[in-house]
């Protein structure tokens, strides 16, 4: 329940910071400062997200290859490219948070 409670503040809090960004007529100091805030937020969450799954991927792949160490390297491999499909989620998180700082396009 603590963690639902959690989830959802944040969720509020991290609209409302995005929503004051972009409702701005013209680029101040305030928008602009927003914007960054709700950048290095947002890249800060994915990239806790993909580290708790990369986490959680490495833990089942040793767990694996623990109890059947003749199938560790289809598991190794799997691993990867499962890590690859993970990291590209957090790639696309930081590109977005360069376009909302360098080409915003609400500005």
């Amino acid at each position: 329940m603590r963690k639902l409670l959690l989830t959802v503040l944040n969720t509020v809090v991290l609209l409302g910071t995005a929503g004051v960004a972009f409702a701005a007529d013209k680029l101040d100091s305030a928008s602009l400062g927003f914007t960054c805030l709700a950048a290095a937020i947002g890249i800060g969450i994915s990239a806790c997200g993909c580290g708790v799954g990369m986490g959680l991927g490495l833990k089942a792949a040793c767990e694996g290859v623990a109890r059947n160490p003749e199938v560790s390297g289809k598991i190794t491999g799997t691993m990867i490219l499962a890590f690859a499909f993970i990291e590209s989620l957090a790639i696309y998180a930081l590109v977005i948070s360069f376009i909302l700082l360098y080409a915003n396009p609400y500005a």
